[in-house]
């Protein structure tokens, strides 16, 4: 428990300070719920006296007792305030930190990192879990830490009266301690098998809700829905078989704390009985032994909190320890843009998909990669990107390293457009400003008429400024597609990727869109992915991947002449364009 305590305290990073300024406050705060209680006791031994006629109890006595108890409720205030701005907001600000430092590692890292991890996992992290964290990580320094602070401040003062009631409450507060940590280990057991159910719930969620048109079109929504109330069932299960767990521990801690506050009763009224101690002071003790334990009785509650904390705090640090791919790059500024792979060899995981390939566009060059499906044609584009990192080998633009460089000033030299187009949940205008976020609205403007976008964009309600939905799912295909090429034009990048850029055009607009990526790639370095006979065969050079290696390479005059893959691929393609129904 004070394990996972001393880590949150670690994970407030230099908010430290404001942390243990925050526990002084509360001891002062736990003083001032005790001086009402002492001065009570004080009060009653006063109109005792004055009973007893040993003593005359004057108004004065009574407005300076009024005024004392007015002073200490403003204090318990002041200092509670002042714990509350110095500890309550560091949980907000450090878990929105902590998002933009998981963002900034996410997106440094290779790809592979997403293919190796649960999608709910990662999704959980970034969302739940520091959400959780955030809402309750300061709380449980607050109900533990503050707690024990406070018990602390009251044993001090019944030490100043009775050491064997002090002690007698310290015996109660390691007992319940005890029991505290025996369910601290069940808990430590318990919270990672909590966080997977957790992670599955999410994963099932997102799994159902992405997988939602192939359910409708094949009718299986009940085969779909079991999926998602199995991962719900167990989450269920496992919560309540966790509670159950944990009740044994939960009644000893109780019973500890109850036990030393009826002890407390007892030996002041047995001292009372004797004479040792005055009536007033047993009711002081009586009062505190109902108050001294209140705020350790709720850290029984925390236990298992702080454990989901520790398996949080432990996924996070696993994201924010991911290997990132220029730990020891530089910003370096290009200025040639010929792309030359050295024998470089790839894997995904264990499967080669790349083998000592080696060849070399110079710049403001167009080289077309073509290919079985798995050749390794994407693959190569990912690389230059730096999407991954080459297991063996380098790749080389104007001479330098990819490996050498930060991301920044790597991508900063290339457009990509992608077959698969990726549009974020906001405006056409920022969609396609993502390019390049100093670009006016007239370059925008400008860059879409050339996209072909501009005409279908004022057809829209809100024209450039319409919101196109998760993922772009308002747009078609071929409008998606030539907002992306629209993006790459803005960003106007030495080196061009096209990956399939024209799979998801129309008809009526393929000629405009073919025409806009020629003025896209005008004076550029240029590495195409494409199907289509005009693009090949007007490449500068020709690379044809089978089975993760360079099968052939030249101009189409050359491939042309040549029995292989490429020969064959144009017969094929011949034939499947002039297929009919």
């Amino acid at each position: 428990m004070f394990k996972t305590i001393k880590r949150i305290i670690k994970w407030s990073g230099n908010r430290k300070k404001r942390l243990y300024i925050g526990f002084v406050y509360s001891f002062f705060n736990a003083i001032f719920i005790a001086l009402p209680i002492m001065a009570a006791a004080h009060g009653l031994n006063l109109i005792l006296e004055d009973k007893k006629g040993n003593s005359v109890l004057g108004i004065d006595v009574v407005f300076y007792m009024l005024g004392f108890m007015i002073f200490c409720v403003l204090g318990r205030f002041v200092f509670a305030y002042l714990r509350a701005t110095a500890q309550e907001s560091i949980g907000v600000e450090v878990t929105a930190e902590k998002r933009i430092q998981i963002g900034n590692t996410l997106k440094r890292v290779s790809l592979g990192f997403f293919n190796n991890q649960n999608t709910g996992q990662i999704t959980s992290a970034v969302t739940t879990d520091l959400a959780f964290v955030e809402m309750y990580g300061m709380k449980m320094i607050d109900t533990v830490v503050n707690a024990y602070i406070s018990a602390f401040a009251m044993v001090l003062c019944l030490a100043f009266y009775n050491g064997w009631i002090a002690l007698i409450s310290v015996i109660g507060i390691l007992c319940s301690a005890f029991f505290l940590k025996l369910l601290g280990k069940k808990s430590n057991e318990n919270a990672p098998i909590h966080q997977k159910a957790q992670d599955n719930m999410i994963a099932a969620t997102i799994e159902y809700l992405r997988g939602m048109p192939v359910v409708k079109a094949f009718k299986q929504d009940g085969i779909s829905k079991e999926g998602i109330r199995r991962a719900y069932k167990e989450g269920k299960d496992i919560n309540i078989k966790i509670e159950k767990n944990y009740v044994p521990y939960n009644c000893l801690h109780h019973f500890s704390l109850k036990i030393a506050a009826i002890g407390i009763v007892i030996v002041s009224s047995i001292l009372t009985t004797k004479g040792i101690m005055d009536i007033p002071m047993m009711i002081m003790m009586t009062i505190f032994s109902f108050v001294i334990f209140g705020h350790i009785e709720k850290v029984n509650d925390s236990v298992h909190v702080l454990e989901i904390i520790d398996a949080t705090l432990d996924k996070l640090d696993t994201i924010e320890e991911a290997n990132v791919i220029h730990k020891h790059s530089e910003d370096i500024a290009l200025d040639q843009y010929d792309i030359v792979f050295k024998e470089v060899t790839f894997a995904y995981e264990k499967n080669n998909v790349l083998n000592n390939v080696s060849f070399t566009i110079p710049q403001n060059t167009t080289a077309a990669i073509i290919g079985p499906s798995g050749s390794g044609k994407s693959t190569i584009c990912n690389l230059i990107a730096r999407f991954y990192d080459v297991n063996k080998g380098s790749i080389l633009i104007g001479d330098i390293d990819v490996q050498d460089m930060t991301y920044e000033s790597l991508l900063r030299n290339i457009s990509m457009v992608f077959q698969k187009v990726y549009l974020f949940n906001d405006t056409i205008l920022n969609n396609i400003q993502f390019g390049k976020p100093e670009a006016t609205f007239e370059e925008i403007v400008e860059v879409a008429k050339k996209a072909c976008c501009h005409n279908f964009i004022m057809n829209l309600p809100q024209g450039y400024d319409t919101v196109i939905g998760d993922a772009g799912s308002t747009l078609s295909g071929g409008e998606k597609q030539r907002i992306s090429i629209a993006r790459a034009m803005l960003k106007n990048a030495p080196i061009i990727i096209l990956d399939e850029a024209t799979a998801s055009i129309d008809p009526e607009n393929e000629d405009a869109i073919q025409r806009a990526i020629s003025e896209l790639v005008q004076g550029k370095t240029i590495i195409i992915i494409t199907h289509r006979m005009a693009t090949i065969q007007n490449a500068d050079q020709i690379i044809v991947m089978n089975n993760g290696q360079i099968e052939q390479k030249g101009t189409h005059k050359d491939l042309i002449n040549q029995e292989g893959i490429y020969r064959r691929f144009l017969k094929i393609r011949e034939k499947a364009e002039g297929w009919r129904i």
